[in-house]
């Protein structure tokens, strides 16, 4: 878990970099982009729009799920721009952690006064 916390602390420090120069009131998939390019600047592997499987009682339910990025196939991060983080955005990186069987996610919201007050870990 210990890496785990020092790789959120670094996309977490990448994060309020796109914040200190985008700042809020735009678009989720232009953070998701500037994101990126950030954590690649940083030399943090990523993967954006990752398919997370779905499967019950043997069927494939997971046609259109994706999860916003996956930092170093071991963090979890989903992104929002919304006037506020309402319980099912908790619940619903909480569910991909399970189905991905990741430990860790941050759930981050750029549209906010100060970006700290916009970032929840979530632990599976």
């Amino acid at each position: 878990m210990k890496y785990l916390n020092e790789l959120s602390y670094q996309v977490i420090g990448c994060a309020m970099e796109v914040y200190k120069n985008l700042g809020p009131g735009l678009f989720e998939t232009i953070y998701e982009k500037a994101l990126i390019h950030e954590l690649t600047l940083a030399g943090i592997p990523v993967q954006s729009q990752v398919v997370v499987e779905v499967n019950y009682k043997g069927m494939n339910l997971s046609e259109g799920l994706r999860l916003d990025l996956l930092v170093d196939n071991q963090l979890v991060v989903e992104l929002k721009s919304v006037e506020e983080l309402k319980p099912v955005h908790h619940k619903q990186l909480l569910t991909y952690l399970k189905l991905m069987d990741k430990r860790l996610g941050l759930l981050i919201n750029f549209n906010v006064a100060d970006l700290m007050s916009g970032i929840k870990r979530i632990a599976n």
